[in-house]
């Protein structure tokens, strides 16, 4: 299958699929009046098809693996990597206590290429700590790619650390398509 929907038709199947108003307690700690449920875009194969598509036009050239974030960013490293050819793997927010003992799945090696694919990012604190594990296991980090920046300062912090943030669509664009 090929990407079939133009840019604004993907964010208002996104915003229509994943956007739940309420109260809710982020990640992060904030507050907020809107939850992007990320689950309800990544479990529908053709939402999760056409963001893969639209995902792989921002993956930087020289990258040889596409690190999903757990549990989010595993799918849709997993479908990037289906459109792309270029190996997936994944990032554990903790090595597991059996088995392997491995933080990074996927056959993953030292001084690989990677682009680090998240789902929704708020302030960027789980992306940070995986930031910090890929670069102790020896990686150079391309880019960071999002379907959705909160815009609640994560870009900011990703510069500090020298890492190319490259949302998909920020809350302000999904807003537009609100219903």
């Amino acid at each position: 299958m090929t990407k079939t929907l133009s840019r604004d038709e993907l964010a208002k199947k996104i915003s229509d699929a994943a956007r739940i108003t309420g109260e809710f307690t982020l990640r992060s700690g904030s507050k907020s009046t809107v939850y992007f449920d990320k689950y309800r875009f990544e479990s529908d194969p053709g939402i999760l098809t056409e963001i893969a598509h639209h995902l792989a036009e921002l993956v930087p050239e020289g990258t040889t693996r596409l690190v999903g974030l757990e549990m989010g960013g595993i799918p849709l490293a997993t479908a990037i990597s289906m459109v792309t050819g270029i190996k997936s793997g994944f990032c554990r927010k903790q090595a597991k206590k059996y088995g392997t003992c491995l933080r990074l799945e996927g056959g993953v090696e030292e001084g690989e290429s990677v682009t680090i694919i998240e789902d929704v990012i708020t302030s960027g604190g789980a992306a940070q700590d995986s930031i910090y594990a890929l670069r102790e296991q020896g990686m150079k980090i391309l880019a960071l790619l999002s379907v959705v920046d909160r815009e609640a300062g994560a870009h900011e912090e990703f510069e500090k650390l020298g890492v190319e943030y490259r949302p998909l669509f920020k809350r302000s664009e999904l807003d537009k398509h609100a219903e």
